[in-house]
C-alpha cells in the first residue's frame, strides 16, 4: 500500500523517468536519485540558477529567486533545488539545464590514444604525435607468468607453498615474495588438479611481490590493465594490455559528482553532510566501473582479467574515490590525509575488476597538487628536461610546474571553473556540440565549430579563450571586457542552436574568464619573480587541460593567459595526467620515478605570496595593464 506521503516524481529528460518521493523532498536529490542529470554548479544551494526545470504538472513549493525572471516564472520555471514536492508531479528538464554525461565524442578520444612517453599534440586536430619514445623499462603493476612445476617426490618433499616460491623465483630475480592465505588454502587441489601447470599473478606491492592469485593452466596472455585520469569535471580510462603495452580503447565521460557541486570546495563541504561522501564515492566509481565495463565489452575481455588499475588525479578526487574523509583538505593549515596512498585490492573501492586485482594511485605532491600533475610532469618528461620548462594545467586550480632535472617547484592558484564551462552563462564542458571555435570577421559575422561538428549548445574552455581573442582584436570589447555597446554578444541565434536560447557570452561571462586567466597567469609570474627568474628564461611550456580537442595558443596570449613569447616554445598536450598514469601503470620504474618526483618538486603556497595580489589585480585586463610585458599585441591595443 503506497505510503500516504510518498508521491510519484516523473522527469522528462526528455526521456520519463520516475521514482517516488517523500513529502517535502527537493527535486534535485530527486533527480540524483532518479539518475537525471541537472546541471547544478552550486550544489544546490540555490545561486548559480543553472537547474531550472519546468513544472507540467502537480504541486509544489518553490522558494523565490532572482534566477528566475518574470516570463519564465509564467512558464512554470522553478530551481529544481528550491522546489519540494507535494503531491505527484510532472517536471521537464529544459535542453539548457541538462547536464550531458554522456561519452565525449570520439574525437576527444582519439586524442587520449597518445602512445609513448611524450604525447605532444601540436597539430591537435589530428591528433598529430611529434615525440614518440619509451623512457621506462617494461615492469606493470600487474604481471602472470606461467609454470611448470616439478611434481614432489620422495626425493624432493618441498612443500606447496615453498615449491610455488622455487617456481617464480627461478624466473624472476624477487628477493621478498609474499601471498595470503586464501592463495594458501587452494594451492594443494589446485596443483594437483591442474597437473602442477599454474599461472601466477605477481604484483608489486608497497616494496614487495606479492602472489596475488594462482590459476590452473596457462592464462598468461589475459593480463589487462586501467589507466584512470579522475578529473573534477571528467573521468577518462584506456584499458590497456599489460603483456604488450598496447592501448586497447579509451573512454571519457563526465564526472557524475558535478550534480552535486562544479568544485573540489563544494564537494568537500557536500562530503561533511549527512552521507555526503557516500554518494561522492559511489557516484565516481559508478563512473570507473561504468568506463571499464564498456572497455572490456567492446574488447570482448573477462572483467576477472582486469588486474591492475592505476589513478592519477588531484587529491580531493583521490580522497572521494577511496571514501577518505577531505574535510581537512580546506580547513587551515590545509593537511591532506594521505599523499601517498598504499597498493590496495580495487575492491576494497567498490571497482568492479578481478576480486584480487590491484589499484595504486600517482602520488601527490601537497594538498592542491596532486597526483594529476605528478603524473603530467612524469609525461611531458620536464623532470629529465636539461632546458627550464614551466608545465601548465589549466583547470579549476590552475596548477604551474616550473624546473628541469635538477630541481621543480609547483604552486595551485584558484582559477574557477570558467575554463571548464561553468560559472558562466552558456559555458558547458568539452562535449558533443560545445562550441571550441570562435572566427569574427570585420563586419562582426561570427563563424564556430563546435566538438563533434554537432549543433551548437554551449561554448567550453577553448571556445571562450576563441571568442575574448576575436572580440578584443575586432574591439567589441575594450581592455577591461567591456562592451562598446550593449551587455552581451551573441554568437549562435536560437533558431541556429540546439538549446532554446540565443547562445551569449555576457560581461559577467568576461568577468569571471578575466578572473580565472588571471590567477593563471598572476600565478606563472610570483612563481619566476620569487625564484628571481623571468617568462624569457623559460624554454619551453606545456599546457595541459580539459579544453577538448581544441587550443589556440596565439589566441590564449591574445588575452594575457600565456605570456608572449615565440609561439614554438608553447605545446598543447591535452590529458598529460592519463599518459602519465598509463606509463605507471606499465612500469614500476615509472612508479619509482613519480614517487621522487612528488618527493622532489617543492610547493609555495601563494596566498602567502606579498605580491601575488598586485600581480592578479594587474592581470584583470586585455592582454595586461603593462603592454610592455606583451610587445607583439602593442600596436593592436593602443
Amino acid at each position: 500500500m503506497k505510503d500516504k506521503d510518498t508521491y510519484k516524481v516523473t522527469f522528462f529528460h526528455p526521456q520519463a523517468t520516475r521514482i517516488e518521493a517523500h513529502k517535502g523532498r527537493d527535486l534535485l536529490s530527486c533527480a540524483v536519485e532518479a539518475g537525471v542529470h541537472i546541471n547544478s554548479s552550486c550544489g544546490g544551494d540555490g545561486v548559480c540558477g543553472r537547474c531550472k526545470v519546468i513544472i507540467k504538472k502537480g504541486q509544489v513549493k518553490t522558494e523565490p529567486s532572482g534566477r528566475i525572471s518574470l516570463k519564465e516564472r509564467r512558464k512554470g520555471y522553478v530551481l529544481a533545488c528550491q522546489t519540494t514536492v507535494h503531491s505527484d508531479v510532472e517536471v521537464k528538464v529544459p535542453p539548457e539545464s541538462r547536464l550531458d554525461l554522456d561519452k565525449i565524442s570520439e574525437q576527444d578520444a582519439k586524442l587520449l590514444r597518445l602512445k609513448g612517453m611524450y604525447s605532444q599534440a601540436v597539430d591537435v586536430e589530428k591528433g598529430k604525435r611529434i615525440i614518440e619514445e619509451d623512457l621506462f623499462k617494461h615492469s606493470p603493476l600487474a604481471t602472470k607468468l606461467y609454470l611448470e612445476l616439478p611434481p614432489p617426490d620422495l626425493g624432493d618433499t618441498t612443500s606447496d607453498l615453498e615449491r610455488l616460491y622455487r617456481g617464480v623465483r627461478k624466473t624472476s630475480n624477487i628477493p621478498i615474495l609474499q601471498t595470503g592465505l586464501t592463495n594458501i588454502k587452494r594451492l594443494g587441489r589446485l596443483f594437483r588438479e591442474s597437473e602442477w601447470k599454474v599461472t601466477v599473478l605477481l604484483g608489486k606491492r608497497n616494496g614487495t611481490v606479492e602472489i596475488v592469485a594462482v590459476e590452473p593452466g596457462d592464462t598468461s596472455e589475459k593480463n589487462f590493465g586501467i589507466a584512470l585520469d579522475i578529473g573534477t569535471t571528467t573521468v577518462s580510462g584506456q584499458l590497456v594490455n599489460l603483456n604488450t603495452k598496447e592501448i586497447l580503447g579509451t573512454k571519457a565521460t563526465h564526472n557524475k559528482q558535478a550534480s552535486f557541486g562544479s568544485d573540489v570546495i563544494t564537494r568537500i563541504v557536500y562530503a561533511s553532510e549527512r552521507d555526503g561522501l557516500e554518494k561522492l564515492h559511489h557516484a565516481v566509481i559508478d563512473n570507473v566501473n561504468a568506463i571499464i565495463e564498456e572497455l572490456v565489452k567492446e574488447e570482448k575481455i573477462n572483467l576477472n582479467d582486469i588486474n591492475g588499475i592505476m589513478c592519477a588525479g588531484n587529491t580531493t578526487m583521490l580522497h572521494l574515490l577511496l571514501r577518505v574523509d577531505p574535510k581537512f583538505i580546506r580547513r587551515e593549515p590545509y593537511v591532506s590525509t594521505a599523499n601517498f596512498v598504499p597498493v590496495i585490492r580495487a575492491a576494497e573501492t567498490g571497482i568492479k575488476v578481478n576480486p584480487r586485482g590491484l589499484l595504486a594511485c600517482v602520488p601527490g605532491v601537497s594538498t592542491y597538487v596532486g597526483g594529476d600533475i605528478t603524473a603530467g610532469v612524469l609525461a611531458c618528461g620536464l623532470e629529465r628536461a636539461d632546458k627550464l620548462t614551466m608545465l601548465i594545467d589549466v583547470g579549476t586550480n590552475g596548477e604551474i610546474v616550473l624546473g628541469n632535472r635538477e630541481w621543480m617547484v609547483s604552486c595551485a592558484a584558484s582559477a574557477g571553473p570558467a575554463f571548464e564551462g561553468s560559472g558562466v552563462k552558456c559555458g558547458m564542458r568539452a562535449t558533443n556540440g560545445a562550441i571550441q571555435r570562435v572566427e569574427i570577421d570585420k563586419s562582426n559575422k561570427v563563424k564556430v565549430s563546435t566538438i563533434g561538428n554537432a549543433k551548437p549548445r554551449g561554448i567550453c574552455g577553448s571556445g571562450y579563450i576563441d571568442c575574448l581573442a576575436e572580440l578584443f582584436r575586432r574591439g567589441i570589447i575594450d581592455r577591461n571586457g567591456k562592451f562598446a555597446k550593449g551587455k552581451e554578444f551573441v554568437l549562435v541565434p536560437k533558431k541556429d542552436a540546439a538549446v532554446t536560447r540565443n547562445i551569449v557570452i555576457t560581461e559577467a561571462d568576461i568577468d569571471n574568464l578575466k578572473r580565472s586567466k588571471g590567477a593563471i597567469y598572476a600565478a606563472c609570474a610570483v612563481l619566476l619573480k620569487k625564484l628571481k627568474l623571468d617568462f624569457k628564461d623559460i624554454e619551453q611550456f606545456y599546457i595541459a587541460g580539459g579544453f577538448g580537442t581544441y587550443l589556440d595558443i596565439d589566441k590564449a596570449i591574445t588575452i594575457g593567459l600565456l605570456p608572449d613569447l615565440q609561439r614554438e616554445r608553447f605545446t598543447f598536450i591535452g590529458n598529460s595526467s592519463l599518459v602519465g598514469a598509463r606509463e605507471i601503470l606499465l612500469s614500476y620504474e615509472a612508479k619509482t620515478e613519480a614517487e621522487e618526483i612528488a618527493k622532489k618538486m617543492t610547493y609555495i603556497e601563494l596566498s602567502v605570496e606579498p605580491s601575488y595580489m598586485d600581480e592578479y589585480v594587474s592581470a584583470l585586463f586585455f592582454p595586461h595593464t603593462d603592454l610592455s610585458r606583451f610587445p607583439t599585441l602593442q600596436t593592436k591595443t593602443r
